[in-house]
């Protein structure tokens, strides 16, 4: 006999969303007869960005990714260096740095931010030390105020690994404007996507030269194209670090209504902060903390549960209803290549306690209208466990 039970739909964790103009714009550049990349499209993504992020010029690249492997080609980067970072972070944060034959040296993370504890960071400045490298999590700003205090005193660069936080501000200034150079992310899981995509914004001008031709395979084909050389050719190390334009296609109707997309995500995530205030207390719940000079651009919502077995258990629970809730970053420090490529500049002991008991809930454009069935699964999943 036929089950006449249905399953409930899965609630992914991301669902990519057309803003609008996303297909147009790609029909666009078909006809445009350019697809290789710094285009139409490539340089109106650009410009946007630059006003977006405050910096003094910003290069579309495939990924941030590119971006943050840009920024250490643009530093010199080799073997002997060191560059201090947090290990709650994306694998490319400390690649990047490793992929040049230099150290990652990871420091601890606040409890309240889970961002780069800046009041650990000078301890683990040493003689190597070229570059302080801050990521802001889940679109929650450093303390930059301190951290470009420190590298000022100690003759250090600032690159902020930016990947979550476009729009987001610190004391009123911009993400990505702080550092002399700023990477950002625009893969489908971020709050504008491409897909794939990235950006290198460049805010001190002696690295704007270089990195057009870093970015253009080591050419100084950016130069041919202003007419500014008869010919192009290779100056020095590069890569192919720019996206198709069909990319850029899809990545201009984005920006195009990032202030709709935005709104509509900062009211999930308020929606999910309100009810995550009433099950906190019953459940031993910690909950996000935005500092008050900040401004975060609800890039994810969290919960930090009382233990990681809790945590490990209520994924189960809420995969057990169709709900996808996943934990983030194992810490670079305690995985295979951390340990080979890297090392501390000091105890991890709040990274290691945060992302066991870390938890995502599912934040995309339209998750609005499944919140109540999310908050319900939730709650439900809090009380079969009897946290």
């Amino acid at each position: 006999m036929k089950d006449t039970e249905t399953t409930p739909e899965h609630i992914p964790f991301n669902k990519p969303v057309l803003s609008g103009r996303e297909t147009d714009n790609i029909l666009s550049a078909i006809k445009n007869g350019q697809l290789a990349g710094d285009g139409v499209f490539t340089r109106s993504c650009e410009s946007k960005l630059r006003g977006l992020i405050g910096c003094g010029d910003a290069l579309l690249t495939h990924s941030c990714t590119a971006a943050l492997e840009m920024s250490a080609l643009l530093l010199g980067l080799g073997p002997g260096d060191e560059v201090i970072m947090p290990s709650f972070t994306f694998v490319s944060t400390a690649n990047a740095v490793v992929l040049r034959g230099a150290t990652p040296v990871f420091v601890d993370i606040r409890p309240d931010t889970l961002n780069i504890d800046e009041s650990l960071v000078e301890q683990a400045i040493t003689e190597k030390t070229r570059a302080i490298m801050v990521v802001h999590y889940a679109g929650v700003v450093c303390e930059m105020r301190e951290i470009l205090r420190i590298a000022e005193r100690h003759g250090l660069e600032v690159i902020e690994d930016a990947a979550q936080a476009l729009t987001s501000t610190y004391e009123g200034r911009p993400a990505g404007s702080f550092g002399a150079l700023s990477c950002f992310s625009f893969h489908e899981t971020k709050n504008i996507m491409s897909g794939e995509g990235g950006c290198l914004g460049v805010n001190d001008e002696k690295f704007l030269q270089q990195a057009e031709i870093i970015r253009e395979k080591g050419t100084n084909r950016k130069n041919f194209f202003r007419g500014l050389v008869d010919k192009y050719t290779w100056m020095d190390v590069g890569s192919s670090y720019i996206p198709g334009e069909l990319i850029a296609a899809f990545l201009g109707a984005q920006l195009d209504e990032i202030g709709a997309i935005q709104s509509e995500r900062l009211e999930a995530w308020q929606r999910y902060a309100s009810a995550a205030e009433s099950l906190a207390d019953r459940f031993g719940l910690e909950l996000p903390k935005i500092p008050e000079n900040v401004q975060h651009n609800a890039h994810l919502y969290y919960v930090l549960a009382p233990s990681a077995e809790t945590r490990d258990s209520l994924i189960q629970e809420m995969r057990k209803r169709n709900v996808t809730t996943p934990f983030h970053y194992v810490p670079l420090h305690l995985s295979p290549a951390g340990q080979r490529y890297c090392r501390s500049g000091g105890q991890l002991a709040v990274t290691e306690d945060r992302s066991a008991r870390l938890l995502r809930l599912p934040m995309y454009p339209g998750v609005k209208d499944v919140q109540d069935e999310i908050l319900s699964h939730f709650e439900a999943s809090l009380e079969a466990l009897n946290v």
